[in-house]
């Protein structure tokens, strides 16, 4: 299932979000901008991409659409979460708006108004402020992936980062699934932070920009 985990996402944990039929399937443009084909090759239908919207693709490659080759993404599973570091408390975030706010400053790409409806949220608050945080994005049986580990730039270097992205593998783990992520390879400091707290690399899997 990780050799397409979007695919796989939108066929168990998000089906009921699922958009389209057969072998194309998409999470609705306000909630992630990102598309799957069960194979390589399988046609992604018109009515699954709005005129001039960009989605992507990680893994198979869809046809009947424009595919703009961006390389490859690293998946990282965690077997064995490393320990949580002390330091503030960590709270399950329930005022989203944060989230998007957070977001929109330090990881913009790939956010959008209703990525919070796909999974849990853990963050540390200072004087009423996000500063720091982890969510989960795609899930299947067995494994539920950790995305958006961002801290606030006015804030780095204080490990609050290792902080929530501990927390969160260990509870994923403790739920007994195994965490997973994916992350540029170009990204070499959050590489590794993640190798450093228990993530080693499984497989780069091809990323592509899809367009119509």
């Amino acid at each position: 299932m990780l050799d397409n985990p979007l695919w796989a996402s939108l066929t168990t944990l998000h089906r009921p979000l699922a958009r389209g039929s057969g072998d194309a399937l998409r999470y609705p443009a306000d909630v992630a901008p990102f598309v799957a084909v069960a194979r390589s090759g399988a046609v992604l239908d018109d009515a699954l991409l709005a005129p001039g919207e960009t989605a992507y693709a990680i893994g198979p490659r869809p046809a009947g659409v424009e595919l703009e080759d961006l390389g490859a993404i690293v998946q990282m599973v965690c077997a064995s979460p490393a320990a949580v570091p002390a330091g503030p408390p960590i709270v399950e975030i329930d005022r989203t708006d944060d989230v998007v706010v957070l977001a929109a400053l330090v990881y913009p790409h790939y956010f959008r108004p209703r990525t919070v409806e796909l999974g849990r949220y853990f963050g540390i608050y200072e004087a009423g402020v996000l500063v720091a945080m982890a969510g989960e994005r795609m899930g299947m049986p067995g494994f539920r992936e950790i995305s958006a580990v961002c801290t606030h730039p006015d804030h780095v270097g204080r490990g609050l980062a290792r902080r929530v992205l501990t927390f969160l593998a260990a509870d994923i783990a403790a739920r007994g699934d195994t965490p997973f992520l994916h992350v540029s390879p170009s990204n070499a400091r959050a590489i590794r932070l993640y190798e450093q707290n228990g993530f080693r690399t499984r497989i780069a899997i091809p990323f592509t920009a899809v367009r119509r």
